[in-house]
């Protein structure tokens, strides 16, 4: 790096320390505030080399995922918070009415070594776990990875198939329809009955409808929630007030119930 370049690397280290800075006392001036912030540093959707991020626009990423490169979410899917997609080296394609639960990592693959290309590819209506790992795998319509469960590369997990909570798919393993597989490495373990292939179809259109309502909350300002927190408050007074609360009656409010005596 010459003169030229050291002095504009010196000047943009300076700018950069200074802005963090005054973002630092602006903070403090917020006081306990300061965290309800709706805009952050971090980026959600971000480019890598010549690849951008696409979100059908009613889908759900909540602010604490990261969403890299050459990735696709479909419409009505939601990616929840913590989640890292990361399409850096292949793509990931997430279809629609699908949900990534929190902390989950997806992740892909250029090739392995019979020369495969291994993107991720997870289609509609599938419902993949917290802390779930796929890592260029393609999980089918409808599928379900259990929480904790790992993918590794050239797995296939096909239509209404279940992976178990806590399992280890090898390499290029495929779970035919229908199949429960689980263990570490997973292996067969039964068919699914015609009701838990129904409830976990329905268990992804009841993600689809919670992720709409955190998509609201989070869409609101900083504004918005502090005057909904003071509705509540004060209604949540009044209600007490009214509870602990007796009337008093006069005492002719009552008309006398006492037998009469005849004179």
């Amino acid at each position: 790096m010459g003169t030229l370049g050291k002095a504009v690397y010196t000047v943009g280290f300076w700018i950069r320390e200074t802005g963090q800075a005054i973002d630092r006392l602006g903070s403090r001036l917020q006081g306990k505030y300061h965290f309800h912030e709706q805009l952050s540093r971090h980026r959600t959707l971000m480019n890598i080399f010549d690849k951008a991020p696409s979100v059908h626009r009613d889908a759900f990423v909540a602010p604490s995922a990261s969403i890299t490169g050459d990735v696709h979410v479909g419409r009505g899917s939601s990616i929840w918070y913590g989640c890292v997609l990361r399409g850096d080296a292949n793509s990931i394609s997430i279809g629609s009415g699908t949900n990534i639960q929190d902390n989950s990592i997806v992740h892909v693959a250029k090739s392995n070594l019979q020369g495969k290309v291994l993107p991720t590819t997870i289609g509609d209506n599938v419902t993949v776990g917290h802390s779930a790992i796929l890592h260029g795998c393609t999980v089918e319509d409808e599928a379900v990875v259990g929480t904790g469960a790992t993918l590794l590369d050239g797995v296939v997990v096909e239509k209404h198939a279940m992976v178990a909570a806590g399992s280890l798919v090898r390499q290029d393993t495929r779970i035919p329809y229908g199949e429960v597989w689980g263990g570490n490495p997973a292996k067969f373990l039964r068919k699914l009955t015609e009701e838990e292939i129904s409830f976990n179809s329905q268990s992804a259109i009841n993600y689809t409808s919670l992720a709409q309502a955190h998509a609201a909350e989070n869409a609101k300002s900083f504004e918005e929630t502090e005057f909904l927190k003071s509705l509540k408050l004060k209604f949540a007074q009044q209600d007490e007030e009214h509870d602990s609360t007796s009337v008093a009656l006069p005492d002719n409010a009552i008309p006398d119930q006492s037998p009469k005596v005849a004179a």
